[in-house]
């Protein structure tokens, strides 16, 4: 999808996503020392403001003026600052390296997926932190929700392969519980957690 396509998705008064950080975001990234992050495709912000409460100088990337516009709001309603900077995902470059890069449900094809991931590498600092959370490609068929198609989804191996280099801590199909009219449904998403090697190993 291009901007212009996300801009009208994310022009209703209300919040496209919840403004609360996504749960995986949550669950593994609460008990890190804070520093600086980058949140790339951010969309409205949920993560990066939820970042910034935490104590991290968070920076917001995303290529919908009208997304970024939403999370300044939602920064300020949370009396937080974040950086929020208007970018295509796929040609961004972190000015400096940072302790926390976040990918959260970015969608793109597998080509352009294996370009930013190996980009976003580049940009933890040794002993940093990539977080990538994503539909994954068996959700098309076996899971509920996101993308009906699985060109944009991803999958654990295509991910871990395009973070060569880095320490991987998890990488797994994580399974997410959707509440849905019809009960509980499950999610099934690519989650992978790497690091970035410490400076004695490099």
């Amino acid at each position: 999808m291009t901007s212009e396509m996300w801009d009208e998705r994310y022009a209703t008064k209300e919040y496209v996503w919840a403004i609360e950080p996504n749960q995986f975001v949550k669950e593994h990234l609460t008990d890190l020392d804070p520093g600086t992050a980058i949140d790339l495709g951010a969309g409205e912000g949920r993560n990066a403001v939820w970042l910034a409460s935490l104590g991290w100088q968070a920076t917001a990337v995303d290529f919908s003026a009208v997304a970024l516009e939403k999370g300044e709001k939602l920064a300020a309603d949370h009396d937080v600052s974040v950086n929020f900077v208007q970018a295509d995902a796929t040609t961004y470059q972190a000015p400096e390296q940072v302790d926390l890069v976040v990918l959260s449900y970015l969608q793109l094809p597998a080509d352009k997926q294996s370009v930013i991931l190996e980009h976003a590498k580049t940009w933890v600092r040794p002993g940093g932190t990539l977080f990538v959370i994503a539909h994954d490609e068996s959700n098309v068929a076996d899971g509920y929700g996101g993308p009906p198609v699985s060109e944009v989804c991803y999958t654990v191996d295509r991910t871990v392969a395009a973070l060569d280099g880095l320490d991987i801590v998890t990488a797994e199909v994580a399974e997410r519980i959707v509440d849905t009219p019809d009960g509980p449904r499950t999610a099934l998403d690519t989650l992978v957690i790497a690091k970035g090697p410490s400076e004695s190993n490099n």
